[in-house]
């Protein structure tokens, strides 16, 4: 009882600033009051207020970008991690385990470390603010955990299956295409969710390397936003920005969540 009990306070505590998210994006841009703020508004404006911020912040370009980068990034990066795993596990690669230790080792070095170099070498390159360097770093970001996940499903499936396949005269790009990528596909959709709400939600590699709103995550282009509340910009404006572009994320989660649990479980073999 006295678990539970605690379980419920803090679960209260939890969701009392989505609870305050929610009940201020759904208000009347100009009705907003500090004092007021726990009160429901019997008004509901949040899609006048969404629009509102599509027109402030040109939010359109960002949320088409944020869906390339979001989609065709983490496509790249579970195809390479998968195979990467294939080949290391599968292929037994000479040194196997220290090219899995060097793909994986990219992400003891935390995210800030990275910007500068990247801002430099993208300036240099011609890949700053633009839609292909965004789906590059993107790319190499999320290729660790696509081969940590994929390695470890790969080690789980038997040896014989590649040995009979090889027997009956297939490649081995082959059997990859027809056999393990079919046979990982949980682990895939996984690994796919956890990159694909990664990528959504990004703000700094965002930061760092857009600038024009057109090729800027929209993230950032709502960090751009909110930044303008005491310039002008409504809070119920900003806030219901940020709750509807959220709601990808959350969607795709609730529609694939056996799935996804499925395919973590495969892939902690």
């Amino acid at each position: 009882m006295i678990r539970r009990a605690v379980l419920l306070v803090l679960g209260l505590v939890w969701l009392g600033p989505t609870y305050l998210l929610v009940v201020n994006a759904f208000r009347p841009a100009n009705s907003y009051d500090a004092s007021r703020a726990w009160a429901p508004s019997g008004d509901i404006a949040i899609f006048q207020n969404f629009a509102l911020a599509i027109e402030r912040a040109d939010l359109g370009g960002s949320l088409a970008s944020t869906l390339l980068y979001s989609v065709v990034s983490p496509a790249l990066a579970v195809l390479i991690g998968a195979l990467a795993g294939y080949t290391i596990v599968v292929l037994r690669l000479r040194g196997g385990f220290w090219w899995f230790m060097l793909i994986f080792g990219g992400t003891i070095f935390p995210t800030q470390m990275l910007l500068v170099p990247l801002f430099v070498t993208y300036s240099d390159a011609g890949l700053y603010d633009s839609r292909p360097g965004m789906i590059l770093v993107y790319t190499a970001v999320s290729v660790p955990l696509a081969a940590f996940v994929l390695r470890n499903f790969f080690t789980g499936v038997a040896f014989s299956i590649f040995e009979a396949a090889r027997m009956d005269g297939a490649s081995t790009l082959r059997i990859f295409v027809r056999i393990y990528l079919p046979l990982a596909g949980s682990a895939l959709a996984a690994v796919f969710i956890l990159e694909f709400t990664f990528i959504w939600n990004d703000l700094l590699f965002g930061l760092a390397l857009t600038q024009t709103s057109g090729v800027r995550p929209v993230m950032t282009q709502l960090a751009g936003l909110m930044t303008d509340v005491y310039a002008g910009t409504p809070v119920p404006v900003g806030l219901a920005a940020g709750l509807v572009v959220s709601l990808p994320t959350v969607a795709l989660f609730l529609a694939t969540q056996r799935l996804f649990a499925r395919g973590l479980s495969l892939g902690s073999v």
